[in-house]
């Protein structure tokens, strides 16, 4: 059991393939939780363990590891860096004090870094820079640390410099203790202790100056015995490094290679020494039953307030809910209360996560991150706290999200077993959505890309033994009118004995977007009998929903009945029905009928360098321009595009950027659908409806 002080909560981030995974089974090795040096490329990696992320060779699902080094407790969180995947990536970054972000030594920062360091930024997140793969061919990290200062809110100090490039990459100097750590070339980490190379020493204390100048500003009282020309004590370097740390005035950077095993245990002793505890993160905004912001106390005495950012279906514990505790104590056997649903829920185990491996604990104070087994009603996002004090932890937006597909059951009698497998699943990723579309029918499978939609189909047939066909859903038009209408609806049948009679006059008109459907009863003198009225507005209502023009419900009219007659005999609700639906189908096609497409809002994230392609492609695609935002290396394309448009976006955005695009997307609105194009769409949904009959 770790006191608050001694505990270190880290996540790594950074786009895909900078090894992040890489770089936590180093950590995880050097720190004894593994008896070998785990690898992504030969499947041993203790982080990366779901039957997809093996395949595919990149983490699909955050990983966490709870472990000690040098009498501190690190709970280390490995996100993934695929845009398919950021939701949990940003829900993670709840949980923890400081964000390590890990960058390749030739891409630098790319999109998908600058997304997520600027919700390290939202969250105020201490940040620090591990740029990794110094070992391979073609590594120019001065590259990349010219261009981080466009990225980090804070600014980007070295406290370390390499020793070695490419393949003779061997070590790195430690600028503020002037000393260079060199690493025997066999992945064991072991390393010596040497004086700075002396074609490097120029260099080194060249950065070590100005790297110096940065840090002292972070301590008013240091700074000024730096001015005066004082000698600063190691002490005083650290105290001032660590308070710019904490307090988001810099962002010190170091190096090495995860692969080789290099200056792994040198950011093991930087995260013990420099980053945060929970208690020096200070007070965490909640809200009370109120509403009211309140702050909460990390410490143990306090009343309990914890938030659960993750949960997992582990085929042997079942469901796992991960929290982060940022007040109070849990224990096993004990009853705690989920003031988000405001329910109780009973507590067996509590767990210490090293990947799939687990650990009961006997107590959890304030700081520490933890799985409970087999909570029966809490989700992601909700809350614990005390009952009698009963506060909520805000949460991070979901994304919505970008590509859905309809889907059908491979096998028939299948479609209760995969509905109740994509239910669990949604629980473990709540960027999943299932969905039915009222208008289509259609069963829609929405996630947030290709790949992300992919692998929840795989992890439904490995999980749960059911397969499902994925088809390009259909597109919701709508149908509306343009122009205005008298028109007559008459229905007599006369066949022996009883017959049926009911005659109707309505106006059309259309309504402003959005309205909807007005009906006036406008009848006067008796023409129609008040009973039957409802049945002409009952009829018109079907008719709408059927639509005239292509078979798609119709939007936005008003209909005023004002005129009719009727027969005392033959009369009734169900004449006057078929006479409402005859008169709206006959004046519909009267009053200019149009068809409706939707519309979605875009916003498309790319690099500078592929924003007139980007440009160009929505122009060709039926897109108008909003705007153009620029941060960091990024710009970001706003539009309005129509939903048919969309479809297959997302493999079209990557073959475009060669990956590095992402964007997200919202409905917006519905607008006319160009004549030349209503024409093909109104002749295939006929005759779609007709094979259907």
């Amino acid at each position: 059991m770790a006191e608050t002080s001694e505990i270190r909560n880290v996540g790594l981030i950074g786009h895909v393939g900078t090894g992040k995974t890489s770089f936590a089974d180093a950590i995880l090795f050097n720190a004894g939780q593994n008896t070998r040096l785990g690898k992504v490329d030969n499947e041993t990696s203790l982080m990366d363990n779901e039957p997809e992320e093996i395949k595919r060779k990149t983490t699909i699902s955050s990983a966490i590891a709870n472990f000690s080094w040098k009498n501190k407790w690190i709970n280390l969180i490995d996100t993934p860096g695929s845009a398919n995947y950021i939701a949990d990536s940003k829900n993670c970054m709840q949980g923890i004090d400081a964000a390590l972000v890990v960058l390749d030594s030739i891409d630098g920062v790319k999109i998908q870094s600058d997304k997520l360091i600027k919700q390290a930024k939202e969250l105020n997140l201490p940040m620090a820079v591990f740029i990794n793969k110094l070992e391979r061919e073609h590594s120019n990290y001065k590259a990349v640390i010219a261009s981080l200062e466009k990225s980090f809110p804070a600014k980007p100090v070295l406290i370390q410099m390499p020793v070695g490039e490419e393949t003779s990459f061997k070590g790195v100097v430690d600028l503020l203790e002037e000393k260079a750590y060199i690493f025997e070339q066999n992945e064991s980490g072991k390393f010596s202790v040497q004086d700075i190379p002396a074609d490097l020493k120029a260099e080194a204390d060249s950065i070590r100056e100005q790297s110096l100048e940065s840090i002292v500003e972070c301590d008013d009282e240091i700074l000024e015995k730096y001015l005066e020309g004082q000698t600063l004590t190691a002490e005083e370097i650290q105290k001032a490094l660590k308070a710019g740390i904490v307090n988001c005035q810099i962002t010190p950077v170091l190096f090495g290679s995860a692969l080789k095993n290099i200056g792994v245990v040198q950011a093991l002793d930087f995260i013990n020494n420099y980053l945060p505890s929970p208690g020096e993160r200070g007070e965490i905004k909640a809200l009370n039953n109120d509403g009211a912001d309140i702050q909460i106390k990390p410490s143990a005495s306090e009343p309990l307030a914890a938030l659960v950012f993750k949960t997992v279906i582990d085929p042997y514990a079942g469901q796992l809910t991960v929290m982060r505790i940022f007040s109070g104590k849990v224990t096993p056997d004990s009853v705690i209360y989920n003031s988000t649903k405001k329910s109780k829920e009973r507590i067996g185990q509590i767990l210490h996560l090293v990947g799939k491996k687990h650990e009961a604990v006997t107590q959890a104070l304030a700081g520490d991150i933890i799985a409970i087994p087999k909570l029966k009603e809490t989700q992601t996002g909700d809350s614990f706290s005390d009952e009698k004090k009963a506060v909520t932890i805000p949460t991070v937006k979901m994304p919505a999200p970008v590509i859905s597909f309809a889907i059908k059951a491979k096998n028939k009698g299948d479609e209760e077993k995969i509905h109740a497998g994509l239910k669990k699943l949604m629980e473990e990723d709540p960027t999943i959505h299932l969905t039915r579309d009222a208008q289509t029918k259609e069963m829609i499978l929405s996630g947030m890309g290709q790949v992300h939609v992919d692998v929840t189909i795989e992890k439904l047939k490995r999980k749960f033994g059911t397969e499902v066909l994925l088809e390009a859903p259909k597109i919701p038009y709508k149908e509306t009118i343009s122009g205005s209408t008298k028109v007559q609806g008459k229905y007599k049948k006369q066949s022996g004995g009883k017959g049926q009679y009911g005659d109707c006059w309505i106006e059309l008109h259309p309504l402003e977007k959005g309205k909807g459907f007005e009906f006036v009863d406008n009848i006067v003198g008796g023409s129609i009998p008040r009973q039957y009225i409802p049945a002409v507005e009952n009829g018109i209502r079907e008719a709408m929903n059927e639509g005239v023009l292509a078979g798609c419900p119709a939007v936005d009219i008003k209909v005023v009945l004002y005129d009719g007659s009727y027969h005392p005999v033959d009369s009734s609700e169900m004449a006057f029905k078929v006479a409402g639906s005859m008169a709206f189908k006959k004046g519909y096609l009267q009053a200019n009928p149009i068809l409706l497409e939707p519309i979605m809002h875009v916003e498309i994230t790319v690099p500078e360098q592929n924003v007139g392609d980007v440009m160009g492609d929505l122009n060709s695609r039926r897109g108008r321009m909003l705007g153009i935002d620029t941060e960091g290396h990024t710009q970001t394309v706003k539009a309005e595009i129509p939903m048919a448009e969309m479809l297959q976006y997302a493999a079209i955005l990557n073959s475009m950027t060669s990956g590095a695009g992402v964007f997200v997307m919202e409905f917006s609105h519905y607008e006319e659908v160009p004549a030349h194009l209503a024409t093909k769409i109104i002749e295939q949904n006929k005759k779609e409806h007709k094979e259907e009959d």
